[in-house]
């Protein structure tokens, strides 16, 4: 492969309302497009994740673009290569820094589809047509949940995914599956609990939760395997599974039963794909997470989603929960609680530039040369 130019735009876009949470208040959303172009004028696709505050890992958008355009960029660029995958390898010599380094592996691996006329999701081995579809609220009270569960559910939605914390949350659940006795529900605490809240936890096993997403330390694994002991709703990963090795770890010390893959969480294909491999080999289920994306994003959440074992709706709702107009010309639309695959080539989505200069704070190109 050979890269002639390499891409960054820092662009902001506020919320249509705001997302919160016990960590943070997100009312607007910045985030880094990756474009990596060839010798041919192909382009692929990336997307920058972290926030612009490090709430939810160590990793800011500032930070991302140092990452990216001091030590990652010149990676690329410091010899040839034949294949995407050889890129996440060279990553590996860099510390950390998974949301920047799955940024630039994400646009490499769409270029190459592109370069190859297929669609990414072929090229990972995907399968699936039709793309399971969940959603995410987040509120400060019950009613609010309730009412924005209500409009996803008329949308389709068929998983919904709720936001607790300590104080709010069991009175939260009840209400939701007093109006939703048949849907399928979760709960996300994002770290906001400790081994000392046992007793609580066992109190929403009655709720028939699919899973409880994080509910302790973001860096633990020992203690997640003694409360999985403790309560009978399964525990769900996220935070804690950054690279195949953590996945080992969980394995072996039985700290859950579901797994959240992001691409940007684990730093890119290469990692999510071991990782995946890992979950399907010990009976783990897995779903795509969502880190309130814009369409690039998305897209290459739909094309990681298409793997077999990806039978719980994730985190892809339509552009439109989010953004008044999305960058890309197409924008992801769920119909009926699923999102059909993408069969384009690549991750099978254009950037609307038009949008995209509209909503860019900061550009930079770094060529090859």
């Amino acid at each position: 492969m050979k890269i002639k130019s390499i891409t960054l735009h820092v662009i902001s876009m506020p919320l249509k309302k705001p997302f919160v949470t016990h960590l943070q208040t997100v009312d607007k959303r910045e985030g880094i497009i990756v474009e990596v172009e060839d010798d041919d004028g192909l382009r692929g696709l990336g997307e920058g994740v972290a926030f612009s505050t490090p709430w939810y890992t160590e990793e800011t958008v500032k930070t991302s673009y140092h990452i990216l355009k001091d030590v990652l960029i010149p990676l690329v660029n410091s010899k040839p290569f034949q294949h995407s995958v050889e890129i996440g390898k060279r990553f590996e010599a860099v510390r950390g820094n998974a949301m920047a380094k799955a940024a630039l592996e994400m646009a490499v691996w769409d270029l190459y589809a592109r370069q190859q006329q297929t669609p990414l999701w072929k090229l990972i081995g995907g399968v699936r047509e039709d793309i399971l579809a969940g959603a995410v609220v987040g509120a400060d009270n019950a009613q609010m949940m309730v009412k924005q569960t209500e409009e996803l559910v008329n949308e389709g939605y068929q998983r919904i995914k709720l936001k607790i914390s300590p104080g709010a949350d069991v009175e939260i659940v009840k209400e939701l599956r007093r109006h939703f006795p048949a849907l399928s529900l979760l709960a996300d605490a994002n770290s906001a609990y400790s081994l000392e809240d046992k007793a609580h936890l066992q109190a929403l096993d009655e709720y028939d939760l699919e899973m409880i997403e994080q509910p302790l330390g973001i860096d633990d694994l020992v203690e997640h395997s003694l409360l999985q002991k403790e309560i009978t709703t399964p525990i769900c990963l996220d935070e804690s599974i950054i690279t195949p090795h953590d996945m080992k770890s969980a394995i072996h010390l039985g700290s859950c039963g579901v797994v959240n893959i992001k691409l940007g969480r684990v730093g890119g294909y290469l990692s999510a794909l071991e990782i995946y491999r890992l979950c399907q080999e010990h009976h783990i289920k897995v779903w795509c997470g969502g880190m309130i994306e814009f369409g690039v994003s998305r897209a290459h959440n739909l094309a990681l989603s298409t793997l077999e074992g990806f039978s719980i709706p994730g985190d892809i709702s339509s552009s439109s929960k989010y953004w008044e107009e999305d960058i890309i010309t197409s924008p992801i639309v769920v119909e009926n609680g699923v999102v059909k695959r993408l069969d384009g080539a690549g991750i099978g989505v254009e950037l609307n530039r038009k949008r995209l200069n509209s909503v860019t704070m900061m550009k930079e190109t770094f060529s090859s040369d």
